[in-house]
């Protein structure tokens, strides 16, 4: 019986002193005397991050979680948040996210978007800023601010987006505004 205890007292020493060992170093008294953040990162707000100018433009809205739309018809989820509403800017920007696990989602979607207005302004979408193919898509949708030297968006209440031919043939996402 003690040719096996002492082993075995051993061996979890052993065990017990490995896990207990710290891998890195104590930290010099200087550090602590002067603690200093590992790294320092600029963040730079975007404009719809600032709660005031989403609390105006969409007064029955919480945050940008909440100005997400989402569409699941036929084998597509597609979600579509808006960036960049209400402050100047030359574009209006849309994050789209494309889910689906059937269909390639190659396509451009530049070509098969419009923005409308209630007060009946309407723009083609510009740009499709994303990769092309996969199962999962996230990217930006960008139309034009200004139509005719004027905002899109000036005196429009309501904001639609009218995405055509993915997967079914209309998905229609839509925006109160103040």
């Amino acid at each position: 019986m003690k040719r096996i205890l002492l082993p075995v007292l051993l061996t979890l020493s052993l065990v017990l002193a490995a896990c207990s060992a710290s891998s890195t170093p104590p930290p010099s008294s200087a550090a602590q005397d002067n603690p200093q953040p590992a790294s320092v990162s600029d963040i730079t707000p975007t404009p719809t991050d600032d709660p005031a100018i989403l609390a105006t433009l969409f007064p029955n809205m919480g945050g940008n979680s909440e100005m997400t739309r989402s569409d699941q018809q036929g084998a597509i989820i597609m979600e579509i948040t808006p960036i960049n509403l209400g402050v100047p800017a030359d574009t209006l920007e849309f994050e789209v996210v494309l889910t689906t696990h059937s269909i390639d989602l190659s396509m451009d979607l530049a070509t098969l978007s419009t923005l409308t207005t209630d007060t009946g302004v309407s723009v083609e979408s510009t740009l499709w800023d994303a990769p092309r193919g996969g199962h999962h898509v996230e990217g930006k949708l960008i139309f034009p601010a200004t139509k005719d030297d004027k905002s899109v968006l000036e005196g429009a209440t309501k904001l639609t987006l009218t995405i055509i031919n993915v997967d079914t043939p209309t998905r229609i996402f839509e925006w109160e505004l103040k």
